[in-house]
């Protein structure tokens, strides 16, 4: 049997155990990025019930600020806008709309009240008009000291870029990554070393901030989890059942009874 099984189907052995490591190891990949998710959910949601920070009162590092609720007082640069491209309308858990509709996260400079520190806000996600790509969707800015509220993140976020960024001095600047380093040292300002995600949704700016929860997707992960691993079965039966097949064809052939 070992030899109808392995030793006569070397090729199509190995062709099983690919499947197999494959699948497996895919299924393991996405049960770990359900596991993070759900880490980093739990975590953020013990952090968004300690007190409010205040930017304007006290001198924050990224550790303190983290995934903490941040105040935050002064006045939008306009000017220094930065249209992050290709991000998703955010749909809150539980939510319904276009979740597969591209748009752009705004981000933009707040100089702060009494202090000559800049901080970056994502001030939410507006459409993008697929007919006229360099055509930007029309978003209010209140041209005075606003205070706004929201949570602290190292980045709003990355998607897969290609090609180099583009020029800093480019007007509209549309980008597809972010980098605090990077725009600090274009600007030549003293900058928060974080960014912050705005919350509040019924402000008319038309902006949308109906952000999920980090524990979005879970159960895709896991419905992705459990279609690679039978996956890998499907693929050891399959493997598992020609050979036994082959053995009974080898034991009539020899006249053995099966």
């Amino acid at each position: 049997m070992f030899s109808s099984l392995i030793t006569s189907r070397i090729v199509a052995t190995l062709s099983a155990l690919l499947v197999i490591l494959v699948g497996c190891g895919a299924g393991i990949w996405q049960l770990n990025r359900a596991e993070q998710k759900i880490r980093l959910g739990e975590s953020l949601s013990a952090k968004l019930q300690m007190p409010v920070l205040n930017v304007n009162a006290d001198n924050l590092t990224l550790e303190q600020a983290s995934e903490r609720r941040i105040l935050a007082r002064g006045r939008f640069v306009q000017d220094e806008v930065v249209w992050l491209d290709n991000r998703p309308r955010p749909i809150p858990e539980g939510g319904s709309g276009a979740s597969g509709q591209s748009g752009f996260y705004v981000m933009m400079p707040l100089k702060l009240e009494g202090q000559e520190a800049v901080l970056w806000v994502n001030r939410g996600w507006a459409p993008r008009n697929n007919q006229n790509r360099i055509e930007l969707p029309p978003v209010k800015t209140a041209d005075e000291i606003v205070t706004i509220e929201g949570v602290a993140f190292p980045h709003p976020g990355r998607v897969y870029e290609l090609g180099q960024k583009g020029d800093p001095k480019a007007r509209p600047r549309i980008e597809q990554n972010f980098d605090l380093a990077l725009e600090a040292q274009s600007h030549e300002w003293k900058q928060l070393p974080f960014i912050v995600r705005e919350s509040g949704s019924s402000k008319e700016d038309g902006l949308v901030r109906n952000w999920p929860s980090p524990t979005n997707g879970v159960d895709r992960h896991y419905a992705y989890a459990f279609q690679w691993f039978a996956l890998a079965l499907a693929g050891f039966l399959f493997w598992l059942i020609n050979g036994l097949m082959k053995y009974r064809r080898e034991l009539a052939v020899n006249g053995d009874r099966v």
